[in-house]
């Protein structure tokens, strides 16, 4: 197994020890060829994406380098040394404003440039299975949160943003009113079923939504989280971003065909008090200020502070 990652959002500590870990990035075409060529991969898990939501309307360049050109190099490769399947991590952030919970027959509209590049890139893999017969399994999941999680990136996360804040007595940071809704994903209730998928030919070819089914509003999730936190803070309400107002999926076809039982998943206060005593042994992170803003017009002004 070889794990590549740039380590953007993540640390090496948490690579398994299994694995060949190799730094570098998905945007280095000549690197990644080079991989393919050294190995003989069967399968390839993309999970690889600069996936800060909000963000990606300020980082165009960079968003679409990252999240659709560094994915094509990925699938070039794929399609020339014939991988058996490649799984593809999208996100429900590809269907915009839809009717909830959002169903996978609905035609996706994503609103932000990371929706749009997902959902180019889950464009092009039909269109490389139909040319070529590349194979794929594409998930949407949404909100995932557990242990090792990087909680000092200022721009996505949550969770770990709120419980960095805590441990630093700060305020937690709400975007508007806090009654937007979410279904929050413990990642023992994604992950396992994107490792085995490639194991399962119902599969090929398919989207699947998969994650938590019980929406929360941000306000009722900061309440949570300083609950399993034992701490307590005022909430700071901000201007309101250009966001999805509610965002949650309907499952039903990933627990058909992986066999999910919804009545096993881990419901919200205990992963989070999982999540949360790991944090609290590991500890405040910094939160360090993206550095290559391209468009700062209506930028919320939290994410440039020190």
């Amino acid at each position: 197994m070889v794990v590549l990652d740039d380590l953007s959002g993540g640390f090496e500590k948490n690579v398994d020890s299994r694995a060949t870990f190799i730094k570098g990035s998905i945007t280095d075409r000549d690197l990644v060829d080079q991989l393919f060529e050294e190995n003989s991969f069967r399968y390839v898990y993309h999970l690889a994406a600069y996936a800060a939501e909000g963000l990606s309307h300020f980082i165009r360049n960079f968003n679409y380098n990252n999240n659709l050109v560094g994915s094509i190099n990925l699938i070039n490769a794929s399609i020339r040394h014939k991988i058996e399947c490649f799984v593809f991590t999208s996100s429900i952030a590809v269907y915009g404003s839809q009717t909830v919970p959002m169903i996978e027959t609905a035609t996706p509209m994503p609103e932000d440039p990371y929706g749009v590049a997902k959902y180019a890139v889950e464009l092009d893999l039909k269109t490389a299975h139909e040319m070529f017969g590349l194979n794929y399994v594409v998930f949407r999941p949404h909100n995932v949160y557990g242990t090792m999680q990087n909680i000092g990136d200022r721009y996505r996360n949550v969770i770990g943003i709120f419980m960095n804040q805590l441990m630093q007595g700060e305020p937690l940071t709400v975007f508007g009113d806090g009654k937007q809704t979410r279904a929050f994903s413990a990642i023992q209730d994604v992950a396992p079923y994107i490792a085995d998928c490639v194991r399962i030919p119902e599969a090929y070819n398919e989207v699947f939504n998969i994650g938590g089914d019980t929406e929360y509003s941000v306000n009722e999730l900061a309440e949570t989280v300083m609950e399993v936190m034992g701490m307590e803070s005022p909430l700071r309400h901000l201007e309101a971003r250009n966001e999805v107002v509610h965002a949650y999926a309907d499952h039903k076809k990933a627990q058909r065909i992986f066999e999910i039982d919804p009545v096993r998943l881990t419901d919200l206060k205990s992963g989070l008090k999982e999540m949360a005593e790991w944090v609290q042994k590991e500890g405040v992170r910094k939160t360090p200020r993206f550095d290559n803003i391209e468009i700062e017009e209506k930028l919320p002004p939290v994410w440039l502070e020190d």
